[in-house]
């Protein structure tokens, strides 16, 4: 186990590491991807909703059931304003690894490496690819990642995180009942805000980084 203090040291580089990643110009053969990945309960009305009319606002029941859960990987490329919703039952390695065949073959087929930008949770690595296929296919997949992670318990960076939110706001404010709803929402929203050309203002650089997170970095008598 890491010790806290080590902990401590280590995330200015890991968060300097991800901020000069966002710096890069857009390069087609290495893209720059950012992975984050949320939970969605699925509930189903008692009784179904009575819908707005003139006059009327829309009338919700207080009472569901649960229908179990989904959940719901996001890639963003920001210089690109593109992004990818893939939807599973479960969030394992087996899951994260079949996520991340889908986007290095289905969308980026002709990069020559993904960089890819993501918290360090234990489902996000190469061991999950080992977990999940063959030897050699695991081997090939892991040789088109370039993998950043950020700095534990600082995974605000993950710029996907903000997509999520919008996600979440846009798309996923009332009750879902299945992850067949579900899937076609999150396809219709990320195709339309893919269309809009819908993008993330990040500004935060290495340099600021410096200023506000000075209290982790090492003090260097002399």
């Amino acid at each position: 186990m890491i010790p806290p203090e080590q902990n401590a040291r280590s995330s200015p580089m890991k968060m300097e590491d991800v901020l000069s990643i966002y710096q890069r110009p857009h390069d087609p053969d290495r893209p720059v991807v950012c992975m984050d990945e949320m939970s969605r309960q699925l509930l189903k009305h008692v009784r179904e909703p009575t819908e707005a009319e003139p006059g009327m606002p829309r009338r919700l029941g207080y009472h569901y059931e649960r229908n179990g859960t989904v959940n719901m990987f996001t890639f963003f490329e920001p210089l690109a304003n593109h992004r990818v919703v893939l939807t599973r039952g479960r969030r394992t390695m087996i899951d994260w690894a079949e996520c991340v065949r889908e986007v290095i073959d289905t969308h980026y087929s002709e990069a020559e490496k993904v960089v890819l930008v993501m918290d360090n949770l234990n489902t996000h690595g190469l061991s999950s690819l080992q977990e999940a296929f063959e030897p050699a296919e695991a081997r090939r997949l892991a040789e088109r990642l370039e993998i950043h992670y950020t700095p534990e318990h600082g995974s605000w960076p993950v710029l996907a995180e903000i997509e999520q939110s919008v996600m979440a706001r846009q798309a996923l404010s009332r009750r879902i009942p299945d992850r067949g709803t579900i899937e076609r929402r999150t396809t219709a929203w990320q195709r339309q805000r893919n269309a809009a050309d819908a993008t993330v203002d990040w500004q935060f650089t290495k340099e600021e980084a410096r200023g506000k997170l000075k209290r982790l970095y090492p003090k260097i008598d002399g």
